[in-house]
């Protein structure tokens, strides 16, 4: 009894339950595809099957098992063939005799042994996919051949979704790593910026007084451009944003003693904290000892560009009479060396009778660019 059941081979029900052991424990489209061809010709007996993706509004011939070449690798829009017919009416299809069935596209059966075929859709709700069986004579599949390639898209319904959410939780998971390393990053970052502004803030403090309002001035900027570069999720900056956290807010603006004219650009995390620090740095300066120290003085600033150069200008006038010191502050250095460097261009701090100038110019770069009119960073 034992060898006639061995002639006669596996059943239908045991192919199913090995076709779903190994769906289970596919992990992508092509090993799914590799169990369907195999396993649902077996199972029906076909002369041939494929595996059908739904790509948008094509269907994808993404794999077959026959006895000669049928469409694999190629794509076809979704109205032209029955498997897309298949899909968007969500029913299967049962076709005794091709030629007699006017959704058949007989050009491109013609080359092929095809001559009756049964097309299901994989998830019939809302197909993602279809199984193919064809045979190369007339004939009226039976019920349960129909049945077991039904079945068969069910499990791979299952398993398609299984690897679309292995493949969402791995993603997934990269993404955490690398807001995990960028988060790190950051942070280190943040912490060095502190710690230099800690060690160049406090030798030229006067008292413990005086250090602590210089330091908790320029900590306070850092934490603006944090602010900034955060809501936009570290994809830069516009320059809009910079002078907002710094020169909008100030008072002289609204005295007229503050004058602005800026172009429309956008900038880099790093240079943009680099940028308010600067801005930060200038106008404490011009409050403390320049222009704006005085009761008529004033400053212009002008941040403009032109023939691929970018150009910062802040010019003080009307203050006390000021002459390059012996040995420059931390703030003017960041302002002269810091963002200049990060700009990759010059820039100079001149003293005078009217007041300092501080004029900055770079090549326009990733690192600082200008928005075209009418347009919006992004």
């Amino acid at each position: 009894m034992g060898a006639a059941q061995s002639l006669v081979g596996p059943s239908p029900l045991s192919l199913l339950v090995d076709a779903i052991e190994q769906l289970s424990g596919a992990r992508t489209i092509e090993q799914i595809a590799e169990v369907v061809r195999t396993s649902a010709r077996r199972m029906s007996g076909a002369d041939g099957v494929t595996f059908v993706l739904r790509d948008g509004q094509f269907c994808h011939y993404l794999d077959e098992d026959a006895v000669g070449p049928l469409w694999k690798g190629r794509r076809f829009p979704l109205e032209t063939c029955v498997s897309g017919w298949s899909m968007m009416h969500r029913q299967t299809v049962v076709i005794p005799e091709i030629r007699d069935d006017a959704r058949i596209p007989q050009d491109a059966y013609s080359p092929t042994f095809v001559r009756s075929l049964v097309m299901t859709p994989v998830r019939p709700a809302d197909p993602l996919a279809a199984i193919g069986a064809y045979w190369d004579h007339p004939r009226q599949p039976t019920d349960e051949e129909v049945e077991a390639l039904s079945m068969m898209a069910r499990a791979t319904a299952t398993a398609i979704e299984n690897v679309q959410l292995l493949s969402s939780l791995e993603q997934s998971l990269a993404r955490r790593e690398a807001l995990i390393r960028e988060l790190d990053h950051r942070v280190k970052n943040t912490l060095a910026a502190t710690l230099s502004i800690a060690n160049q803030t406090l030798p030229t403090a006067t008292s413990a007084a005086a250090f602590v309002e210089s330091f908790n001035g320029r900590l306070m900027a850092l934490s603006r451009a944090h602010e900034i570069l955060a809501h936009r999720d570290w994809a830069g900056a516009t320059l809009s944003e910079c002078l907002d956290r710094v020169i909008r807010s100030a008072p002289e603006l609204d005295q007229g003693r503050l004058r602005l004219n800026a172009d429309c650009g956008v900038i880099a995390n790093e240079t943009a904290v680099s940028l308010i620090l600067a801005l930060h740095e200038l106008l404490d300066n011009a409050r403390r000892h320049g222009a704006l120290s005085a009761p008529f003085g004033t400053v212009d600033l002008e941040l403009a560009f032109a023939n691929d150069r970018f150009r910062m200008t802040w010019t003080e006038r009307g203050g006390p009479i000021v002459s390059a010191p012996a040995r420059r502050g931390f703030g003017l250095r960041l302002a002269e060396m810091g963002l200049a460097r990060d700009l990759g261009g010059k820039a100079e701090v001149r003293f005078g009778s009217e007041g300092m100038v501080y004029a900055l110019e770079a090549p326009v770069s990733v690192r600082i660019m200008p928005i075209a009119k009418g347009a919006t960073a992004a």
